[in-house]
């Protein structure tokens, strides 16, 4: 042994080489894993496109939203002041995009409005929507670029 190798740290054992069924078997959890994963994630997270100017000017036309899917109801309600994808009560094969304006647990119900009631078709018109119609809560913009971000988005809408 030279000057050296007394300074050098001791190098432990070598990691025992596993067998060649053991690494085919770890590979194959780790696939079937991801595969889970992309799965569950993928019926938990909606993409939602925002047509029109119902939501002007928080959200507008074009705007991508990535929509967690969420079943409410009973013990679980969406906040007032939420954005939510909801099916169009008029056509279910349509997804809406707008704020809760209020809650009716008794009634099961929501009340939906635009932040630009001059251009949104909402509970003003069709009156309030049964929860069980929420498709998500919209939790992320991912488009375009330079108006991306999570939610909350503020409210841009009064009331009175």
């Amino acid at each position: 042994m030279g000057p050296d190798d007394a300074t050098l740290p001791r190098m432990g054992r070598a990691l025992p080489r596993c067998r060649p069924t053991v690494r085919v078997a770890l590979a194959a959890l780790v696939a079937v894993g991801g595969v889970a994963f992309v799965c569950l994630v993928g019926r938990a997270v909606r993409r939602v496109e925002v047509v029109g100017d119902s939501m002007a000017p928080t959200l507008m036309a074009g705007d991508r939203l990535a929509v967690l899917a969420q079943r409410f109801g009973r013990f679980k309600w969406p906040e007032v002041g939420a954005v939510v994808a909801v099916a169009d009560p008029r056509d279910p094969s349509r997804i809406l995009v707008k704020r809760v304006a209020s809650v009716d647990r008794a009634a099961g119900t929501l009340e939906v409005l635009g932040d630009n009631p001059a251009a949104s078709t909402d509970s003003r018109t069709f009156g309030p929507v049964p929860v069980a119609s929420v498709v998500g809560r919209a939790i992320y913009r991912y488009a375009p670029t330079g108006r991306t971000g999570p939610s909350p988005w503020p409210r841009e809408y009064d009331r009175g």
